[in-house]
């Protein structure tokens, strides 16, 4: 990525303007090489806030419309999440390539379709998975290549926010979590902790992950909230199928094991509760703490062992993007992030390159969610992960795309 924003003009289609596709588009007009041809969203309202945002767009209703636009070369997606691939295969049908904003599938046959679709049409399909470009996790992708922490064993992530208000608001704010919330259970949200999870493990590239497991506890959260904050909505007696915490054990080819949480509708500070564990040592996010064997300072005949901040190794392993990045000037939402990872499709679709993520690694990570679901309504059992590379994963990165793998 070489962050100038000097490439050839990108003319591109934004579908879905609820909050976070109106935060996306303005930081996208913002790009001095990406013109913004079109915008698209169920309802006129934002609509209308979109076209206001960016000027000059045509804005439309029907998000046919944008892809029959011959001059749009490439179409971003932020509707809701159950739209994101059905609207991704007709995008790259109709010569779209496609950045798809995070979200988990509602079937792995889906993700089997997305991948055939985009081998079949030669479009990229990318997910917009911005904590794979944080600055933490970039400078533990870091440490980890220069063998800080030694061969790597175990990983785990969580999406761990409080959403009770906006999941329980959903039918007044037009918001999709709520109807997957009432409907579905499983580990609805699984790619912010799992994008960078994967390129600790090289998922997809030397490695893949290959068999899941997921438990949820009982819903209780949610519904204690809306007996507390909208005692008179219907919603209070409605019956709640996602558990308040959501476990899922996976297992990697190469002997990893990962665990994930989804934690949504119990209070609680947010946290991504990164761990990462290996031979040499191990990581934990939520402390932002870090216990290197041999390099950690002890005190002596200390049997516990002590922990150091991370702060100095997060410097000394800094990432070369983010050094770039603070004298070109970060800029956009959650620290920074979300431009980085815009950007990373942009770059690939102007320069005809592999895309950062690519349509193997989206469909991985996207089949997580219909993968647990899965596995709970079978009472935890485990559950084969299909491999979408068929095979390429054993292959050596550097023939699967070097832009795929190298941020």
């Amino acid at each position: 990525m070489k962050l100038t924003e000097n490439g050839r003009i990108l003319k591109v289609g934004v579908i879905g303007l609820g909050g976070r596709g109106r935060g996306q588009l303005r930081l996208i007009c913002t790009m001095q090489d990406v013109e913004v041809m079109a915008v698209c969203d169920l309802h006129e309202d934002r609509v209308k806030m979109g076209m206001d945002i960016a000027k000059g767009a045509v804005g439309t209703q029907e998000y046919h419309d944008i892809l029959a636009m011959p001059e749009v070369e490439a179409v971003f997606i932020f509707t809701d999440w159950e739209t994101h691939i059905p609207i991704a295969l007709e995008a790259m049908r109709a010569g779209k390539d496609v950045g798809m904003e995070v979200g988990g599938a509602t079937s792995v046959g889906e993700c089997w379709e997305m991948v055939r679709t985009a081998e079949k049409t030669g479009k990229k399909c990318m997910l917009l998975e911005n904590c794979s470009y944080g600055e933490t996790e970039m400078a533990l992708y870091n440490m980890i290549d220069h063998g800080l922490f030694g061969e790597l064993v175990h990983c785990e992530g969580a999406y761990a926010h409080d959403l009770r208000d906006e999941v329980g608001n959903g039918d007044i704010n037009r918001h999709y979590r709520q109807h997957n919330f009432l409907h579905r259970n499983g580990e609805l949200y699984p790619t912010h902790e799992m994008g960078p999870i994967a390129k600790y493990l090289k998922l997809n590239r030397g490695n893949r992950m290959v068999t899941l497991c997921a438990m949820a506890s009982k819903a209780r959260g949610l519904t204690h909230w809306l007996k507390e904050n909208r005692p008179d909505s219907p919603l209070c007696n409605a019956q709640v199928n996602e558990g308040d915490v959501v476990t899922t054990l996976i297992k990697c080819a190469n002997g990893e094991t990962i665990v994930l949480s989804h934690d949504c509708t119990l209070p609680r500070p947010y946290s991504r509760r990164g761990v990462i564990r290996g031979v040499k040592g191990i990581w934990m996010e939520d402390n932002s703490s870090i216990h290197i064997e041999h390099l950690t300072p002890q005190k002596e005949g200390d049997w516990t062992h002590s922990w150091e901040s991370d702060e100095k190794y997060m410097q000394e392993y800094r990432h070369p993007l983010w050094k770039a990045y603070d004298e070109f000037g970060q800029r956009g939402g959650h620290g920074g992030m979300d431009y980085l990872v815009l950007r990373g499709f942009i770059e690939s679709v102007q320069n005809h390159t592999p895309a950062p993520i690519d349509v193997y690694d989206t469909a991985m990570l996207m089949s997580i969610t219909a993968l647990s679901e899965e596995s709970i309504a079978m009472g935890g059992m485990p559950v084969p992960v299909p491999d979408f590379t068929q095979g390429g994963w054993m292959k050596d990165i550097d023939t699967k795309g070097e832009g795929n793998y190298k941020l």
